[in-house]
This record gives C-alpha cells, structure tokens and sequence, in this order.
C-alpha cells in the first residue's frame, strides 16, 4: 500500500502542478482581455490616435480570439492537447511583445491579434482537465479554470487602472507576456500528453468559412455604436456573416473529417446550455462595464462618485476574487444538485445583483455590495458550464465541444458589451457628454433580462449521462 500510496501522491501533486500551469495561462488571457479598457485613452494619446481607431485594440484581440478558440481546441483533439497549449501559449507571448514593443496603432493591432491565440487555453486546459483528472475531480478541475477566468476578467480591470494611473500602458502587454511565457514553460515541463491524440488532418475549408462567418458579425457589432446599428454597413456584415456561416454547416456536414460535429453540438443538454451561454455572456460584462464608467463619472452628473481608474476597479475586486469560489463551490453543487439547477441559481444571482445595482447604486458601499453579489452568480455560472459541456461529450470531443462553448460566450459578450454601448451612447447629454442616469438604469436591466433568460434556459437543461 505505501508505495501506491506514494505514487498516488505524485500523480496528485502532478496534476496539481499542471492545473496551476494552465491556470497562470488563462489568468493572462483573461487579464489582456480586460486591463486594456482602462488604458484605452492613454493608448491614443501615446499612439497618436483618436478614440475611435484605438478601440481597434479591443476589436481586433476580441474577434480573434473567438475565431481561434475552436480552431485551437480542434487541433488539440487532433495533434494533442499538451502540444497546442505550448503553441497558443507561445503565440499568445509573442502578441504581447509586439504590443509592448510598437510605436503606432498598426502594430498594436496586429500584436492583439496573436494575443487571440490566447483563448485557445482555456478549451485545451478543459479538455486536459477532462483526461488527467479522475471523474470525482473533474468538475472542481475544470471549475478552477473556468474560475480564474472570471477573476482575472474582473481583476484585469483594477490592475488597468493601476498601470494607467501610475506608470506606462505597455507594462500590461509586458505582464501578460512573462506570464504566458512563464506558463508555457510550466506547461512544457510538469504535464504529459494526456491521453493519445486522435489523428486527423484540420478542416481548412471549415476554418476558413468558420473564422469569416464569426468575424464579419462581430466586427459589425463591435462598430455598430459609431456606424449605427441599422447602417447598410453594419447589417450588410451581420447578414453576410450568417450567410457565410450557414454555408459552413452545409459544409460541415458533407466533411468526412469536419472542424466542428455538429450532431454531437446540437444534442439537447450542449445545444441548451450554449444558448444559456450566450445569455450569461450577454448579461456578465454588464458589471465589468457598467461599474467602472458610473464611478468615474464626475459628481456633476449627479449620479457618479469622480473616481480615478484605480478606485472604480477596486468596486469590482472583491466580488473579482470571490469568483475564485466559483470552482470548488461549482463542483460541490454539480454533486449534489446537477448542472442545471447550479447554471440556473448562478445565473438568478447574477439578475439579482444586478437588479440591486439598478436599484439602489447611491453610494460606493452599495455598488460595492451589489456587484459582489453578481459577481459571485457570475463566477458559478463561468465554472460550471464547461462542465455540463465536457461531460455530456466523448473526452475525445472534449476540447473542441469547450471551444465552441468559449466561442458562444465570446459572441455573448461582445454582443452584450455593444449593445450596453449603444444604450449609453443614446442617453449622453449635451451638457456633460456623458450618459444619464438613466442610460444606466437601462443598461442594468438589458442585463437582468439576459440572464433571467438564461436561467430559465439552464432550468430546461436535460439531463445526460456521463460520455466517455
């Protein structure tokens, strides 16, 4: 027994190690998708650009990213999961350099676009999670990562605020690059292959048709609150971007080797819960958003506090670092009650605390309080949905059903985001070129809606057995 033990024990600390490598990779990941807002200005400024193009730096790492996500998991289930996690990893440093290194907007650009690569580490990591953990500590595995993910989206925002206020913008491109760089060197040394990779070769055609079919849409709503959201331009690209993406299943269908299966994704319990996916993605960043440009508004307005950067992201840290619950507390609840009925409490906390934000948002404490609320809905919701995903698929799958789950929720939250930007944008008063207090109120209750919808979809979740 001693030496079983001893082994047991290894294999323990060996997997433990390979969970805090994955995790340093999606903590950068999340942190470049968020320290960027507050830098945003400065960005234009050092750059020489105006408001307008530099958002371009946002765009652009936000539409590769959901278009790499899949692309990244499907190779794992390919060539190994191990293998492409060092390669996005490597991408992902590599993008951050360019950013830190470049001296006008282009290049910036260019660098977020390898920064993308990025997203492809939390599908790999989920379906690593999949292999190397036994069944009774799968979820918590996985909860992890989906956790991190959430605190370093919420976290991204406090240290953006403490760059921009107190030293230069390319200090976050610096950070995110050590730190994946470091997690590929984790990666690289503490975690074997797990499992054997299926084989195969890559669906180009699909890629292709998949990465312009998602990317045409999204560039259409990331610009939909300059160009107007009924523009020829702006429908004209949402109309061609389905287009394109119903020529993608057509393909995908008659594939012998597809990008994406789509029988296993249209399956009741996967289809389900990516549509709640989309929900909670639609309603998650309402706080991200929302709360950092209340507190910075002046007193003026009569609603905000005239806080800098760095205070408006220190509301958000404590409902940010309590989202690190999310994992273990997912995991219990996914033992005891099942994914569905975690998703759905997750998502009515979240409509909860964001109602009260909507409500009652006098004072720095109450925002404070509110949004830890909904932050603690929205950390569950991010840790048990790769779950229910990964488990009602074969591990083969794995990776590739968590890519496609990352890429609904990406979706999700740029559409979120816009919108919530073009409700803004409406409510701005001539007298101070900032939104009303009503705007907010607005914008609160979009996100309500969207996540009280998502929970009534969790709720309609069937139940799946276990794939293996």
């Amino acid at each position: 027994m001693g030496p079983d033990n001893g082994g047991g024990t290894r294999r323990e600390r060996g997997t433990m190690k390979a969970l805090a490598a994955i995790g340093l990779g999606t903590l950068a990941y999340a942190l470049a998708q968020t320290t960027i807002l507050p830098a945003l200005p400065a960005l234009a400024a050092a750059l020489h650009s105006d408001a307008q193009s530099v958002t371009w730096a946002l765009t652009a790492y936000l539409i590769a990213s959901a278009v790499l996500t899949p692309v990244l998991g499907r190779l794992g289930d390919l060539y190994g999961r191990r293998r492409l996690l060092v390669v996005a990893l490597v991408v992902f440093a590599v993008g951050s350099l360019v950013s830190a290194l470049s001296t006008n907007l282009a290049l910036v650009v260019a660098g977020r676009v390898l920064q993308g690569a990025g997203g492809g580490v939390i599908p790999l990591g989920v379906g690593i999670a999949r292999v190397a953990f036994p069944p009774e500590r799968r979820a918590w595995a996985i909860g992890i990562i989906s956790a991190v993910f959430g605190v370093g989206s919420g976290l991204g925002l406090v240290v953006g605020g403490l760059i921009v206020d107190h030293t230069s913008y390319r200090w976050i491109f610096w950070i995110t690059a050590a730190m994946a760089a470091l997690s590929a060197v984790a990666v690289g040394l503490v975690l074997p292959e797990p499992g054997k990779a299926n084989g195969g070769r890559i669906d180009v055609v699909g890629a292709l048709l998949l990465g312009v079919g998602v990317t045409l849409p999204l560039l259409a709503i990331s610009r939909a609150s300059h160009w107007g959201w009924t523009s020829g331009r702006t429908l004209g690209l949402i109309i061609g971007g389905l287009l394109v993406l119903v020529v993608f299943v057509l393909f995908e269908r008659r594939s012998a080797e597809p990008l994406i299966h789509l029988g296993l994704l249209t399956r009741p319990p996967v289809l389900i819960t990516n549509i709640a996916t989309f929900l909670v993605g639609c309603g998650m960043f309402g706080v991200f958003v929302l709360v950092p440009q209340f507190a910075e508004a002046p007193g003026s307005t009569g609603y905000g506090f005239g806080v800098d950067a760095t205070r408006a992201g220190l509301l958000l840290a404590p409902g940010s670092l309590v989202m690190m619950a999310g994992g273990p507390l997912a995991a219990f609840l996914y033992r005891r009650v099942g994914g569905r009925t975690t998703l759905a409490a997750a998502a009515g906390v979240t409509a909860l605390g964001t109602a009260l934000l909507a409500a009652a948002s006098g004072s720095q404490l109450s925002v404070l309080a509110w949004s830890f609320v909904a932050l603690i809905g929205v950390g569950l919701a991010l840790a048990v949905i790769p779950t229910i995903i990964v488990d009602a698929e074969p591990a083969a799958r794995a990776a590739e059903a968590a890519g496609v789950n990352a890429l609904v929720r990406s979706v999700g939250s740029s559409v979120g985001t816009q919108v919530i930007a073009g409700i803004l944008a409406a409510g701005v008063t001539a007298a101070t070129v900032l939104p009303d207090d009503h705007s907010f109120v607005v914008a609160y209750v979009f996100c309500v809606a969207a996540t009280v919808v998502a929970m009534v979809a969790a709720a309609l979740i069937p139940r799946a057995r276990a794939q293996h």
